[in-house]
């Protein structure tokens, strides 16, 4: 099974970053940043913290593992993680040197319900988990660590 591994990423504004997809014949939508995970990533975070790195030359802290999403043979891990410094301008992932995959832009996203409403992000399923945890207090910050829970 491919693994994957996201980052809702939180900025000392208090948004998200979110890179939104604008591809031919295709109405745009929104992702958050992430990747594969590569046989050479000594585990899932490591696979993470390079994937920041590469996608827009961010450092982050991964705070905890919120959502493991399966589809097919994909499995989705994504992760809460605070950034303050990022580079979209610097970024060197493999998937930038392919025109044909269309373009990559780098967006804050209010970190509310509303503004998560506001972009079309995909899978929906992640969608709709923001949007619901957001509406409740204490957040993102109150919702358990599945880190503990997932192994390997």
């Amino acid at each position: 099974m491919n693994e994957r591994v996201r980052a809702i990423l939180v900025t000392p504004n208090n948004t998200m970053l979110a890179i939104k997809r604008v591809r031919p014949g295709v109405t745009p939508y929104w992702v958050v940043p992430g990747g594969g995970v590569e046989p050479t990533d000594p585990h899932r975070e490591a696979a993470l913290e390079r994937e920041i790195r590469e996608e827009i030359a961010g450092e982050i802290d991964v705070i905890s593992l919120l959502q493991v999403l399966e589809a097919h043979d994909e499995r989705q891990y994504y992760y809460l993680a605070t950034i303050k410094h990022w580079s979209f301008e610097d970024h060197t992932g493999p998937e930038f040197a392919h025109n044909s995959r269309g373009n990559y832009l780098l967006e804050e996203v209010p970190l509310t319900p509303d503004g998560v409403t506001s972009i079309d992000l995909k899978p929906e399923a992640i969608s709709d988990y923001l949007k619901d945890v957001l509406s409740k207090d204490g957040g993102l910050q109150a919702q358990p660590d599945l880190r503990k829970r997932v192994s390997g």
